[in-house]
């Protein structure tokens, strides 16, 4: 088959994708679809809740192992849409649609890309994994696979990225805040306020600078995004609750970021929701990076989290479309980045070696 016959089976199947409503945690008839397909084209596959995957028949545990991943799920729709997000509809180059950019086209071309190189030669095993929850990093999603997975060795993530490989991608930690007071009548000098409790601590939160700044990722970063208290004007509040959004460089790992926090508050209890979304990152002396130089692209920094946060080996960001477009209205993908994405990944799978 050329690569014209394979970029319109994947239009084909992500037309099908986008008119299924898959938001995160509901993505299972989307995973139905995945497999009616894998049927068709005669690939035998594991599933776990609404992750799938399928290996290559000739597996051989003594070669190293290639994944392509990327997820079946989306975000809700917002409301701020001019047309129907489930329905599909192509317009010259472009195809609208819910999870059309995130990360449908990357979902597809990266499958056609595993087709393809089931019958070129190869020194390594080539693994496609489609997870779910990505969007919510979710305990169902690529957690959960992962322990069924054979060894990887290095992973492709299918993730909008203009095609130009993300080495490096942020972590994340979320950490809920708390300060107590005790409440009293606000027109008479009585109660300890908690918001009054919390603002040192809040503003050392806002000006603390980490001092390890990434060439790729920047600083770790750090915001209050959640401050709640207070019930009634005449009521002394006697609880504050923020949240603390957390985007970490390759140089500080959550649990160590945790426990230094912990030691600067003052007043305010720290409770951290996870430690499991790290930073990841990729050498760029790896030779799967090698060949996207040769091929021209420019290696940069990703500041949004994907499934690359659970991988315990080494991973990258690369898929078409925009990441701009992501999680916005009339969020589209353009037929010929599907094609140039599967081009592309050929490219880099056929001349690797590992």
């Amino acid at each position: 088959m050329e690569i014209n016959n394979y970029t319109n089976d994947a239009l084909e199947l992500l037309k099908e994708l986008i008119a299924i409503p898959s938001v995160s945690r509901d993505e299972w008839k989307a995973a139905d679809k995945l497999a009616e397909y894998l049927n068709r084209w005669h690939l035998p596959f594991g599933r776990e809740g609404n992750n799938l995957w399928v290996g290559c028949q000739d597996w051989d545990n003594n070669r190293p192992t290639v994944m392509l991943n990327a997820h079946i799920d989306t975000v809700k729709p917002v409301s701020s849409w001019t047309r129907d997000p489930f329905t599909p509809t192509q317009e010259g180059d472009l195809l609208y649609g819910l999870g059309s950019n995130d990360c449908g086209g990357g979902l597809v071309a990266l499958l056609q890309t595993y087709r393809i190189m089931l019958h070129r030669q190869r020194n390594y095993n080539i693994l496609w994994v489609a997870s779910a929850e990505e969007e919510v990093s979710g305990a169902d999603g690529f957690s959960r696979v992962l322990p069924l997975l054979p060894k990887v060795d290095v992973a492709i993530v299918g993730e909008p990225t203009g095609m130009q490989p993300a080495i490096a991608e942020k972590g994340l930690m979320v950490i809920d805040g708390y300060a107590y007071g005790k409440s009293g009548h606000a027109a008479r000098n009585e109660g300890v306020n908690a918001i009054y409790e919390a603002l040192d601590d809040l503003v050392w939160l806002r000006d603390y600078k980490f001092r390890k700044e990434s060439p790729l990722l920047g600083p770790t970063k750090m915001t209050v995004t959640v401050v709640e208290s207070g019930t009634q004007h005449n009521v002394v509040p006697d609880t504050l609750h923020f949240v603390l959004d957390i985007r970490t460089n390759e140089f500080y790992q959550n649990e160590y970021l945790f426990e230094f926090l912990k030691k600067k508050m003052q007043k305010c209890e720290l409770k951290p929701r996870s430690f499991r979304l790290h930073s990841s990152s990729i050498s760029q002396d790896h030779p799967i990076i090698r060949r996207c130089l040769e091929r021209g692209m420019q290696p940069f920094g990703s500041p949004t989290l994907s499934d690359q946060a659970l991988m315990p080996f080494p991973s990258f960001k690369l898929g078409p479309g925009e990441s701009s477009r992501s999680h916005s209205a009339d969020e589209f993908i353009k037929i010929s980045e599907i094609q140039q994405a599967i081009e592309t990944y050929v490219f880099l799978l056929e001349g690797l070696a590992i």
